[in-house]
């Protein structure tokens, strides 16, 4: 999951939306750095990569990806989630616009600004004032995503390549999306992540 899912699934579960999105910025125990409540959120984030990544559906996924991009698969997919999440917003949360909710966020997110970490600053930034989490929608903005994180990580470079992969195999991709996801919302609604 990237950055849409994981607020989307905090916001179900009402978990803190700053936890969920700040828990790739923190690492190891977060106990006295944080607040309990964002501190249950970066743990909640936590469990939803380790869920996410044993998934049967997502291993299926990255069986799809050529050798050259397998390695990045995870990463790819993590976008490529998100795409699916903003394009099906008004399914998967008919109550709220995405609009909406994303103004939200924003709201709960930007005052902790003052104290996080500048890379969270950094993205922080940039997310909001470009609107990353509507323009998911978008395949074309999705690739501009990959090849972003290829140009800034040069371990990473076969993201750019990976756009194909996941543009050959999309409506695949998107049948594995509503065959979990849905039971990710389930989960978060009940608490259960």
């Amino acid at each position: 999951m990237n950055f849409l899912a994981h607020l989307h699934l905090a916001h179900l579960a009402h978990s803190s939306l700053l936890g969920n999105l700040l828990a790739d910025f923190v690492r190891g125990n977060p106990d006295d750095a944080w607040p309990p409540r964002v501190v249950s959120g970066i743990y909640m984030h936590r469990r939803i990569d380790a869920m996410t990544d044993g998934l049967p559906e997502v291993k299926e996924a990255r069986e799809w990806f050529r050798p050259a991009t397998r390695r990045v698969s995870p990463i790819s997919l993590d976008v490529m989630w998100d795409h699916f999440v903003s394009r099906h917003w008004a399914q998967l949360s008919p109550e709220l616009e995405l609009a909406d909710f994303i103004r939200q966020a924003q709201s709960e997110i930007m005052p902790a600004l003052a104290y996080a970490p500048q890379r969270f600053v950094n993205l922080n930034d940039y997310m909001w004032r470009e609107r990353w989490l509507e323009r998911y929608q978008d395949m074309a903005f999705i690739a501009r995503v990959l090849n972003g994180m290829a140009a800034r990580r040069p371990k990473l470079a076969a993201l750019s390549d990976s756009w194909q992969d996941l543009d050959a195999h999309y409506a695949g991709l998107e049948r594995l999306f509503w065959q979990f996801y849905p039971r990710m919302m389930a989960l978060a609604s009940s608490k259960s992540l």
